[in-house]
């Protein structure tokens, strides 16, 4: 969110003024004195009361609550800077773990040479994955000696926000699938209608932000081969499986939408989604080190060893990593198909419930990922806004 700046001199008063601390507090400039630790963890405890109730928010997918031992493990990381992998070399080790628990989840090739990072959400690794494939089409076009100066991405309109946010940070034409009243999904011949070649990546969903369906991946990627191999391309598929990557190998094992379909290049996820670990943290995998390009690998070596980075930040805490490792083994497949298997039982016995109230009409009933929508029926003189 953007912040403009209010030179304003406005003041707060602490609502324990005279027991805490006397002095107003001003909102816009730093204070001129100090104030005791306990009255400022008051007053801004106090303040953020004001915020919703975490817990209680139904509305977006981010994890809201972790066991106390995870806690703990990430209050005692808090202070680790992860960059820094000389200086905390087992909390790479951990990163590193955690990357390949993903790549195996994705069924990477056993055989071949997958990467991956972690981010700090879903966002950052969309935006590496999206200049991987810009790079990558960039490359094959002038080798072949042939223009390279309009790139385009075909995806839903469905797409979460940081794709629109890609193209236009990175000089890329969106070509947006519609979705109509009756499916909130792309529709595969739509997908193929507006496939070119300079188009950079087909992006379909795991998961849609709006409903938590599933877009037909295997039928696209199917689709998108075949056009390659008539008109001699190579364009490829990332899946953005923000929402669905922790559901969908736990819930839907055999659904093929992941690296077992060879076109798939890439995909993206959300630890603190239905990873189960608390924001930000997102991981970004490629089949191959191949899909990559060595050009977007910095190596720094301020510290003493090289360092091979791939982000679009530096500096950040290791303590989520440190999260999503606790639940990796805290949980194993046993625990995340238990708890995935519970949330889509609850998501299922809401959708049957609420579609017996006569006003509203279910759009999806969770048996994807569990979330569910729903609409009012007809007409209605209001919006949710």
């Amino acid at each position: 969110m953007m912040h403009a700046h209010d030179p304003a001199d406005t003041e707060l008063t602490p609502a324990y003024s005279g027991r805490l601390n006397r002095q107003p507090t001003p909102k816009h400039r730093l204070p001129d004195s100090e104030s005791p630790p306990t009255a400022v963890y008051r007053y801004i405890h106090d303040e953020l009361l004001l915020d919703g109730s975490s817990r209680l928010n139904m509305a977006t997918f981010v994890t809201t609550w972790m066991e106390p031992e995870a806690e703990k493990l990430m209050a005692e990381s808090f202070d680790k800077n992860m960059i820094d992998k000389d200086e905390y070399p087992q909390t790479a080790e951990i990163e590193r773990r955690c990357v390949n628990v993903v790549a195996d989840l994705f069924h990477a090739p056993v055989d071949g040479d997958a990467i991956g990072v972690s981010t700090i959400g879903s966002s950052e690794a969309v935006m590496l994955c999206g200049l991987a494939m810009k790079w990558k089409w960039r490359e094959r076009r002038e080798a072949a000696g042939l223009p390279a100066d309009k790139p385009n991405m075909v995806m839903g309109s469905n797409v979460q926000v940081v794709w629109e946010k890609f193209c236009r940070y990175w000089d890329v034409e969106p070509r947006y699938v519609p979705v109509t009243e009756t499916s909130f999904v792309v529709d595969p011949d739509a997908v193929m209608a507006r496939v070119d070649e300079n188009t950079i990546g087909v992006i379909p969903i795991l998961g849609t932000t709006y409903t938590g369906e599933f877009e037909p991946i295997e039928e696209i990627h199917d689709r998108v081969v075949a056009h390659n191999a008539e008109h001699g391309l190579d364009i490829p598929i990332h899946v953005d499986a923000a929402s669905g990557g922790f559901v969908a190998p736990f819930l839907h094992p055999d659904l093929q939408w992941d690296f077992r379909l060879p076109q798939v290049k890439s995909i993206n996820v959300s630890g603190h989604k239905y990873g189960l670990t608390y924001p930000g943290l997102g991981f970004a995998i490629w089949r191959s080190k191949d899909e990559l390009p060595e050009e977007l690998i910095f190596h720094v070596n301020y510290l003493g060893g090289d360092m091979p980075t791939f982000t679009l930040n530096f500096s950040r805490p290791g303590n989520q990593i440190v999260g999503q490792y606790y639940n990796f083994l805290r949980l194993g497949r046993e625990g995340y198909t238990r708890i995935m298997e519970s949330l889509r039982d609850i998501t299922l016995y809401l959708s049957t419930e609420i579609a017996k109230i006569g006003p509203f009409e279910i759009v999806s009933d969770g048996s994807a990922i569990p979330v569910m929508a729903f609409k009012m029926k007809g007409e209605q003189p209001f919006t949710v806004f």
